[in-house]
């Protein structure tokens, strides 16, 4: 079993102890025993730093828990000059370790501030690299409760209370209005104090006063299965997430020459025009497409009682080419389109007018396939793809081919 320093002391990053253990697969790593070192458990991600042992320094990348109570490092690279029984030095990141002191207290502030506020409890913590998040048992939260809890938290953060580590039994631990007792069957519990406003059993890193936390950002609210999740930041994160998204504003705000708080209303402007502007473009396309489809057919004889039109263009993508297939399709009764692309995918189409006898579907099939693509459809209006844009000219004068080949059947 290794002795947790951090249990007492979340400021010690650095100390002295002997190796226990040492393994070289799957990765190479050190069992200590003693450490300050913190390993990944209840929702905390663990501590890095660096294992030192004479002249040798090995970067420790990951810490974790074992099931007969030690604590592992994973060292990055292979340890060579260390044994069990040695003596080495730890020295935790501190910027790492301040910073997950910072996102752990002000969880528990904010966990305690909805249960004060709403009886809105917490069922689960989780710490990433730029984010923490709260899971709270709720049917709803609102924008006003989540403003509330997050002013709240920063005035007892403002307050500076102590936060204070006690051990006490489980049976005692029952007499002091736990915001949550664990389930570990442990008959001794760390608890975290934070003075006249939360208790709570904790095995984490955490700090001395709830002035260290510096401040509390609520960023993100989201329902899940059991409530709803809240994703926050609070000390160094929280100024960092504020100075990003001011950066972002601001310069999202430069582009409509206007001011940060202007936004919202600048963007509305903008989607209203956007939407706008594509129902006028999708009308102008129509008429194009329709103006197009009536000269191509004017300039079209008929042929055994129909009009054939093959075309192949350099630059209109699937949408635009089912679109004047239809227009040529509509204006007569009497009309079979093939139809290809080039750019931006090479594309083929296949359309006839209603009371047409081919199968377009089936054709489109049977030719896209012959080409090295896929392609289906209905009787009447199918489409596909095809491997290669330079055969796109040969896939169509085997469509017409085929179609030939129908009518002397």
């Amino acid at each position: 079993m290794t002795d947790r320093l951090y249990y007492h002391d979340s400021f010690l990053y650095e100390f002295e102890g002997e190796i226990r253990d040492i393994t070289e697969s799957p990765r190479p790593a050190v069992t200590l025993d003693r450490t300050a070192f913190y390993p990944t458990s209840g929702g905390q991600v663990h501590d890095t730093g660096w294992i030192t042992s004479g002249a040798a320094k090995h970067r420790v990348t990951e810490v974790a828990d074992r099931e007969d109570g030690g604590v592992v490092h994973y060292l990055e690279a292979p340890v060579k000059e260390l044994a069990p029984g040695s003596r080495v030095r730890g020295e935790v990141d501190v910027v790492r370790r301040r910073d997950h002191m910072q996102q752990h207290s002000g969880q528990h502030v904010l966990s305690a501030a909805f249960v004060r506020l709403f009886n809105m409890t917490t069922v689960s913590f989780h710490m990433a690299d730029d984010y923490c998040s709260i899971d709270l048992e709720t049917l709803s939260l609102t924008r006003e409760q989540i403003e509330a809890a997050e002013g709240l938290a920063n005035e007892v953060i403002l307050e500076n209370r102590p936060v204070n580590i006690r051990f006490v039994t489980r049976d005692e631990a029952g007499k002091l209005g736990l915001r949550k007792i664990p389930s570990t069957e442990r008959d001794e519990l760390r608890l975290i104090d934070i003075n006249d406003f939360d208790v709570t059993a904790c095995g984490g890193t955490h700090v001395r006063q709830t002035g260290q936390i510096g401040c509390i950002l609520l960023r993100k609210t989201e329902k899940v299965r059991q409530g709803y999740r809240v994703e926050f930041v609070a000390g160094l994160r929280a100024v960092a997430a504020a100075r990003r998204d001011f950066t972002t504003l601001t310069e999202s705000a430069a582009l409509f020459s206007a001011h940060i708080y202007d936004l919202p209303q600048q963007a509305t402007k903008s989607q209203e025009e956007i939407k706008a502007l594509r129902k006028q473009r999708a009308q102008s396309l129509e008429e194009l497409a329709a103006a197009q489809a009536a000269a191509l057919l004017a300039e079209t004889p008929e042929a055994d009682g129909r009009r054939l039109v093959v075309r192949t263009f350099s630059d209109r993508d699937i949408n635009s080419l089912k679109l004047f297939a239809q227009k040529l399709t509509r204006l007569a009764p009497n009309v079979v389109a093939l139809l290809g692309t080039i750019s931006p995918q090479a594309a083929l189409v296949f359309a006839q007018s209603i009371g047409q006898p081919f199968d377009m579907g089936g054709r489109m099939k049977e030719i896209s396939a012959r080409f090295g693509g896929r392609g289906g459809g209905s009787k009447d209006m199918a489409q596909g793809g095809i491997a290669d844009s330079s055969q796109v000219d040969a896939a169509l004068a085997d469509a017409k081919a085929s179609l030939a080949a129908t009518n002397t059947h």
